[in-house]
């Protein structure tokens, strides 16, 4: 399998740094600076640059400044999405958007890990596993998502927590390490 087909798997893998495309991270960090460098309500422009980042994308994905990914074409999103300022996606593997997911400004989604073993590290070896972020998920401000996590359909990860595992569909979640807090229920409808 050549290594493009292995980063778009759904599969963990492990590699060597050296193996991962430069050539297209190196385009997708200009992409993201020139996305960031465009004026906020150039609209044509900006959409422009990020399909050309993100391959198929609409107008129902809102993207704000100092957005930063390292490939782009394994970013997915299905349905509008409200991506804040100054988030970031290491999208090594597969990063699955639902519809309606919100991201506050600072969220990390990260694929991407290293070896824990000193030597290996020194030596360039990394970890990647997908990210799925099922409809209606909103991410408070600065949480960070380690590969290999499913966020279910509907549910809400307090600022500031890191996800290290599945969090299922329709709770709150808070916490380093991030866990259930409560169901999600009618008591937390707002009146207008």
């Amino acid at each position: 399998m050549d290594f493009l087909k292995k980063m778009k798997s759904d599969q963990p893998y492990v590699a060597r740094y050296a193996d991962l495309p430069g050539d297209i991270q190196d385009k997708a960090k200009h992409l993201c600076w020139g996305y960031s460098q465009t004026d906020p309500v150039a609209k044509v422009e900006r959409y422009a640059i990020l399909r050309t980042l993100l391959g198929t994308v609409d107008e129902t994905v809102f993207i704000g400044t100092n957005f930063s990914c390292d490939y782009g074409f394994n970013i997915h999103f299905n349905g509008f999405s409200f991506i804040n300022n100054n988030c970031t996606i290491l999208d090594s593997s597969p990063v699955n958007i639902g519809a309606n997911v919100f991201l506050a400004p600072g969220v990390c989604l990260t694929c991407t890990g290293h070896a824990l073993i000193a030597e290996q590290r020194r030596n360039g070896i990394i970890t990647s596993a997908p990210i799925t972020l099922a409809a209606d998920v909103w991410l408070g401000a600065n949480v960070v998502v380690r590969g290999g996590v499913t966020i279910g359909q509907g549910s809400i990860i307090g600022a500031g927590s890191i996800v290290t595992h599945d969090i299922p569909a329709g709770v709150v979640a808070v916490g380093n390490p991030c866990k259930v807090l409560r169901k999600v229920t009618e008591a937390d409808r707002l009146a207008l």
